[in-house]
C-alpha cells in the first residue's frame, strides 16, 4: 500500500458519508416542512432523497432523531449568523451583519425555517427542551449585549427581547411565508430583489434603534 493510503480511504469514507448525511437532511427538510412531523414517514423522505429507506434508516435509526438533527442544523447556522454579537463592538455594524445573513439564510434554508416554525407553531412537542436550554441561553447572552449598547448610548433604549424577535420575525417571513411572498412578486425573487429586501428590512430596524444604517 502506497503511503498515505489508508489515511485518503478513511478520508474518502467521511466525505462521503458527510454528504450522504446532507443530501438525508436536505430531503427530511422539504417532507418535514410540507407534511409536519406528524404527516412526514421515513418512507417519503427516502425517496425525496433518492435512496433506499434502508440507508436511511442506517444514518437515523429513527424519525424523531432525524427530525431532531433537522431542527438542530437549522438552528446552529442561526447561531452562527449571530457571531458578530461576539466580535463587533458597535451596533451598526454588528446587527447590520446579523440582519443581512438571517435574511441570506432565509433564501438558503427556507425549508428548515419552515420546520422550526412548525414545531414552536404547535408547542415545540419535540424541541420543547432545545427552547428551554440552548435557545434560552443564547437569546440572554445577546440581550445583554445589548443592554451593553444601551447603556453606553449607541442605540436608543428598547426591550432586547422585543428587538430581537423582531429581527427573528421579519427575516425568517422571507422563508416561512416564500409563497406568499412569491405569489406577489410574480415569481421568486431575484438577486436584486433579495438586496433591495434586505437593504429595506435592515434600514427599518436600525433606524428604529436609533442608528443610521448608512
Amino acid at each position: 500500500m502506497e503511503p498515505g493510503g489508508t489515511a485518503e480511504k478513511t478520508g474518502t469514507r467521511a466525505e462521503t458519508r458527510g454528504e450522504t448525511e446532507r443530501t438525508i437532511l436536505d430531503g427530511a427538510e422539504r417532507v418535514f416542512a410540507e407534511s409536519g412531523f406528524g404527516g412526514a414517514t421515513m418512507q417519503a423522505i427516502a425517496e425525496a432523497c433518492g435512496l433506499p429507506k434502508a440507508n436511511l434508516h442506517y444514518y437515523f435509526e429513527s424519525k424523531e432523531k432525524l427530525y431532531r438533527r433537522v431542527v438542530e442544523r437549522i438552528f446552529t447556522v442561526w447561531l452562527e449568523a449571530a457571531g458578530s454579537f461576539d466580535t463587533e463592538s458597535e451596533p451598526r455594524q454588528a446587527l447590520s451583519r446579523y440582519i443581512r445573513r438571517k435574511m441570506q439564510l432565509s433564501r438558503e434554508y427556507r425549508y428548515g425555517s419552515k420546520v422550526w416554525a412548525n414545531e414552536v407553531i404547535h408547542g415545540a412537542p419535540i424541541i420543547q427542551d432545545y427552547l428551554e436550554t440552548t435557545l434560552r441561553d443564547w437569546t440572554e447572552s445577546r440581550a445583554a449585549v445589548i443592554r451593553r449598547w444601551i447603556e453606553a448610548g449607541q442605540m436608543r433604549p428598547v426591550d432586547p427581547h422585543g428587538l430581537l424577535y423582531m429581527i427573528w420575525a421579519t427575516t425568517q417571513h422571507y422563508a416561512d411565508f416564500a409563497h406568499q411572498v412569491e405569489t406577489l412578486n410574480h415569481g421568486p425573487l431575484s438577486d436584486a430583489q433579495w438586496e433591495a429586501a434586505t437593504e429595506t428590512v435592515c434600514g427599518i430596524i436600525l433606524r428604529g434603534i436609533g442608528i443610521d444604517p448608512a
